[in-house]
């Protein structure tokens, strides 16, 4: 009998592979076979990513999550098949994001979390890397191997290696320790004059990835009011106060925003820059505190060393929150 429908129930949760309970369960789906096709097709992803939370307190952890999905397949008179049936789909997910040119459901890079092979940090200042740990075996930061392990767990998945202040060279290896999966230059800089900001966004992979604005930083603010006109008569003496206004402003506020520069980086870095103004999730270290932003710059022009020679980039961010505190 053909296929004419199925259920699926998708549970989304953290632990180890199949640890699933029945409270996991977020969505049941039923859907029919479209007349004169052989499939039916249901995406998850939008619903999966409802429950991958992205949050960074200074403390880099794993977003990762299991999703199982159970699917029961029924024919056209509505009767279960036998053979395999349910049948339960184990994933990974990471919110990441593929672009046009990759095609349906592209396969993200499983060893290091990051696209460009180039890190950049302040002098005497450490950092961290994130790499996917099912296939990653070593990490060699430049003479000191790090072995990696990975016991299943959701929070294992992402793992972000220290990067020991003044490193030069980071090499990651498989799961055999010996294929060499990717070298990664890390470029300490020196800068006398200007207070580097740390910026922490999520990337295409689906990780928390560091980048430093070395140059001159601008803080400026906008504010918005509103207006209206008050009657500041007074009727007993029917006169009124000099000192009484009457174009009353109300509902002020602010919102303060940055303008960093990177300084000179290496071409490879566009594709970090590129993922920056792409991200729904950034912060920033400033003054003490871990702060959401927004970049607000919304036009990229990629530079390359044939047409600019040196390759830099200023970036406008936006803080996301109000200046004056009006949570209720």
């Amino acid at each position: 009998m053909a296929l004419g429908s199925v259920n699926l129930k998708l549970y989304v949760y953290s632990g180890t592979e199949g640890s699933y309970l029945d409270t996991d369960l977020k969505y049941t789906l039923n859907k029919n076979i479209i007349s004169g096709q052989q499939n039916i097709v249901l995406e998850i992803a939008e619903l999966v990513r409802d429950y991958l939370d992205i949050s960074f307190d200074g403390t880099y952890t794993s977003s990762a999550k299991w999703v199982a999905a159970v699917v029961t397949y029924f024919d056209t008179e509505g009767k279960q098949y036998t053979y395999s049936n349910p049948e339960t789909f184990n994933f990974i997910a990471l919110d990441g994001y593929g672009y046009f040119e990759e095609g349906i459901n592209p396969e993200l890079q499983r060893d290091v979390l990051i696209s460009s092979t180039n890190i950049y940090l302040p002098e005497d200042t450490a950092g961290k890397l994130p790499i996917f740990a099912e296939e990653v075996g070593k990490v060699t930061i430049d003479s000191s191997d790090t072995e990696i392990t990975d016991n299943g767990n959701s929070n294992q998945k992402i793992q972000y290696i220290t990067i020991p202040a003044n490193t030069s060279t980071i090499q990651v290896y498989g799961t055999d320790d010996t294929t060499l999966l990717k070298t990664i230059t890390v470029h300490n800089i020196c800068e006398p004059k200007y207070t580097p900001y740390k910026v922490v966004f999520q990337n295409k992979l689906g990780a928390l990835q560091d980048l430093y604005f070395f140059k001159k930083t601008t803080e400026s603010f906008n504010v918005t009011d509103e207006l209206f006109k008050r009657n500041i008569i007074n009727s007993a003496s029917v006169s009124y106060a000099l000192n009484d206004t009457q174009n009353q402003r109300y509902n002020v506020n602010a919102k303060t925003r940055l303008t960093l520069n990177t300084g000179f980086i290496k071409e490879d870095m566009n594709k970090t820059i590129e993922e920056l103004f792409l991200t729904e999730n950034a912060w920033i270290d400033y003054e003490g505190n871990i702060l959401p932003i927004i970049p607000v710059s919304k036009a990229m022009t990629f530079k390359t060393s044939l047409n600019d020679r040196l390759t830099d980039y200023t970036i406008d961010f936006e803080f996301g929150f109000d200046k004056i505190n009006n949570i209720r």
